[in-house]
């Protein structure tokens, strides 16, 4: 039963809203300004997304085989962090197969199965948790209807074990009972099994992608392969801002094993039979740009500081600050991020006459797929792409243009053409992490308590401008939904708040860089707390908890807070070289604390143990968890102590690994301890949010052990 949805009734399961009503909502209320505005993006700040797709119909999720397996044609793809497996977890304790008789593969657009909300925002598992979960169940009350026919019995009487139906002693099994079927019955959704029912979710389950990434099967981008495959390269500027002139590609060519040259109005492109072929030529042409000015780091920081852009209210609570004396102020700042993952960026493009077919790693099948039918004025249903595993994603596959210029040069000499990113183009290219500049202002009470707090932070877009978000958002939103991630004050006990978020525009390209603004806010939150906590004379554990209001968001940060500093055993004392640091923060409606141990020998920073306690809500696995907190904190280490991008006369650099410092395996912590909790009945985000507190839980135990408070993204004491 491959599919068959002819004759099949359509069903809508669910009904859309939150982010996908955003936009809608902020328009309509846009003259109330402000105070609506506020509400808005503390809800874009909760991370909370309902499954935003067009796939509302069982067949277009599962495949029954022959062998009586099952295939679920996930709308999100995998980038690593395991989704597959927590996606089959849930299809498989409705379905009542056994794990051994699921798999997941990427859900080809042409199916239909499309999710608008693309794969990003630690979304994939908590958005997907009630509409598989139905769609899995009503595919096997459909599967029992049909039993029913076919075996002239009751449902009542009817048992359902491992993809097998029974009734007495006659069994057949699912793909027995869908054999012959062209017009299937879709029931009302039935009623989900409770949690403590099911077998499979919860529980430390293999990952379905283990054999396949152990024994290299070619299930990345950079392995798609067609019959007469020719390879492209396009001409990139090296300057930021470059403007394309012209072009002279006579040399080009006429060398060896040059296709065909394509010259755009945006862009040229060679066509050759080998990468290194193409690679020659695009560097033989003779290009001409017009460059208007020549960035320096320095021009970029002056830019982002606070103060120079548009400023927004993003948080007023209490009363206003008033001039004091007594007033706490620090400065922090992070630099541009490059997104730096193992596999560059690239397509395998066919287009066949109207047809169009692309391989590829991906995070926005659906908006690709609309870029590319419009460039070629084609319908977008004649454009399939087939997701590909992704060699690393983290936000940097969040728009994939490059598709189009594929797409454009194997119409131009009619063949499948693979077109990669070299790395220096992945790096000059990227869609950058924005640099940050930060201003903190608190005030103590008599009892050493925070009376009064104010952020004010500085960033170019994260999220808004990009390909997802229009531009027009800024003047209905006020500002960045991406930038203000981490940035509102989770201390809900201080009884006067002010956040206020500054816009500014960059002259590169920024975008979404795992966990958006969460890193760099958080490292001023939980420092600049920290700080606070020292001044009051207070344990900085006990001082946090003293800030956090009973309500049901507070329990579940106070709660992480508790839990982390208990497993680390947490100390405020230096001992033996070595001190900790406290960090938290909730990101996506998921709070996390971490505490670093960290000692410093010859300026250098060494993070010995990380402990990190999360509460996710339902842990659909638990292993799978635990391996993205490990995940999460060695990339928010990295970032915190090495990686950075500069600009010198124009051009953004490094442009190889090497030069762009990155935490290596001698880096790693030896131990990193993480503890989950539960303090809700449903799963919450994951992905990002342990990436919130390591650079502040870095920071203040390097403060401990040095008395050097320091406040700037990579951490560096020399």
């Amino acid at each position: 039963m491959g599919g068959n949805k002819k004759k099949i009734s359509r069903r809508r399961f669910l009904i859309r809203g939150g982010v996908g009503t955003l936009g809608v909502v902020a328009i309509g209320t846009y003259l109330f300004r402000n105070p609506i505005r506020r509400k808005i993006l503390a809800v874009a700040d909760s991370g909370e997304s309902p499954y935003l797709g067009s796939g509302m119909e069982p067949m277009l999720w599962f495949e029954i085989t022959k062998e009586n397996k099952v295939v679920l044609h996930s709308p999100k793809v995998e980038m690593g962090q395991g989704t597959f497996t927590g996606l089959a977890q849930m299809a498989a304790d409705e379905l009542e197969v056994d794990m051994n008789q699921i798999s997941v593969v990427h859900a080809a657009s042409i199916s239909g199965n499309l999710d608008s909300f693309a794969t990003g925002g630690s979304t994939s598992i908590s958005s997907l948790w009630q509409p598989l979960r139905e769609l899995a169940a009503t595919l096997r009350e459909m599967l029992k209807q049909e039993a029913v026919k076919k075996l002239g019995s009751e449902a009542s009487s009817i048992k359902v074990e491992n993809g097998v139906i029974r009734v007495d002693d006659t069994e057949l099994t699912y793909t027995e009972i869908a054999q012959g079927v062209s017009k299937w019955e879709v029931p009302k959704t039935p009623a989900l099994k409770a949690i403590k029912n099911y077998k499979f979710i919860g529980k430390p389950i293999p990952r379905v992608d283990l054999n396949s990434k152990v024994f290299g099967d070619p299930i990345f981008g950079m392995d798609a392969e067609m019959p007469e495959m020719l390879y492209g390269a396009v001409v990139r500027p090296n300057k930021v801002g470059a403007k394309f002139i012209s072009a002279d590609v006579s040399k080009a060519q006429t060398m060896p094993d040059v296709v065909k040259i394509i010259k755009e109005e945006d862009f040229v492109g060679v066509v050759a039979k080998s990468f290194t072929a193409a690679e020659r030529a695009k560097e033989a042409i003779d290009v001409t740009w017009e460059v208007t000015e020549n960035w320096q780091t320095d021009d970029i920081r002056e830019m982002v500081k606070v103060g120079k852009g548009k400023a927004f209210l993003l948080q007023k609570e209490g009363d206003s600050l008033k001039d004091d004396d007594n007033l706490i102020a620090m400065e922090f700042s992070s630099p541009i991020g490059a997104h730096a993952q193992l596999e560059p960026n690239g397509v395998l493009a066919f287009v066949e006459g109207d047809k169009v077919t692309l391989k590829m790693a991906t995070q926005v099948v659906a908006l690709t797929r609309k870029e590319v039918a419009k460039r070629l004025d084609v319908d977008e249903e004649k454009v399939n792409i087939i997701p590909t595993y992704l060699g690393g994603g983290f936000g940097r596959r969040l728009h994939t243009p490059h598709a189009v210029q594929a797409a454009v040069m194997s119409k131009a000499v009619g063949k499948p053409v693979k077109y990669f990113f070299s790395r220096k183009e992945e790096f000059q290219h990227d869609l950058f992490r924005p640099p940050t500049h930060h201003q903190l202002h608190g005030k103590l009470d008599d009892q050493g308590n925070i009376a009064f707090i104010q952020h004010d932070f500085s960033s170019g877009d994260v999220a808004i401008d990009a390909a997802m978000l229009p531009g027009f958002l800024h003047g209905v939103l006020g500002t960045d939904v991406g930038a203000i991630r981490g940035g509102f004050c989770h201390y809900s006990g201080i009884p006067n708040i002010r956040t206020v978020s500054w816009h500014v525009d960059l002259p590169f390209a920024t975008s979404w860089w795992r966990s958006l603004g969460l890193l760099a806010n958080t490292f001023a939150w939980e420092s600049f707390m920290d700080e606070l906590a020292i001044r009051a004379g207070k344990n900085p554990v006990a001082f946090r908890l003293a800030h956090i209001q009973y309500d049901e968001k507070g329990n579940r940060l106070k709660a992480v807070i508790k839990a982390a500093a208990k497993k680390a055993n947490y100390d405020n004392k230096v001992v033996n070289g070595r001190a900790m640091g406290i960090a938290a923060s909730t990101d996506a409606g998921t709070p996390c604390a971490q505490v670093a141990e960290v000692s410093v020998v010859n300026n250098e920073i060494k993070v010995h143990k990380v402990t990190c306690a999360m509460d996710p809500g339902l842990a659909i696995n638990p292993d799978q968890i635990r391996a993205q907190c490990e995940g999460a904190i060695i990339m928010g280490m990295s970032a915190s102590l090495y990686e950075k991008m500069e600009l010198v006369d124009g051009e953004l650099t490094p442009i190889i690994y090497g030069p762009y410092e990155m935490a290596q395996m001698k880096h790693a912590p030896k131990e990193i301890d993480v503890v989950l909790l539960q303090g809700s009945d449903k799963p919450g985000a994951v992905g990002e949010p342990p990436l919130g507190p390591i650079a502040a839980a870095i920071a203040n135990a390097v403060f401990r052990v040095t008395g050097n408070r320091l406040t700037q993204l990579p951490l560096d004491l020399t």
